[in-house]
């Protein structure tokens, strides 16, 4: 989450988001499909991992795509 933090507040251009595991779309105001794009990229990028697009489709929240990236990690 530390890590994760930084990246959405570039992405969103808003210093001010406070980003939780139950954080969603619906929470962000900037946040829509290309901004999640963008966000997806910049995490891969960042923890140099791949995110398939079936994965990223059926995140619904930051902690399912701290999940992710965990398993990713390992």
């Amino acid at each position: 989450m530390d890590e994760l933090a930084p990246l959405f507040r570039e992405i969103f251009q808003d210093d001010t988001i406070a980003v939780r595991r139950e954080t969603t779309a619906a929470d962000v105001e900037r946040w829509d499909s290309l901004t999640h794009i963008d966000m997806i990229t910049m995490v891969e990028a960042h923890f140099g991992i791949r995110v398939p697009t079936r994965v990223v489709t059926r995140m619904r929240d930051v902690g399912d795509l701290v999940q992710v990236v965990q398993s990713r990690l390992k």
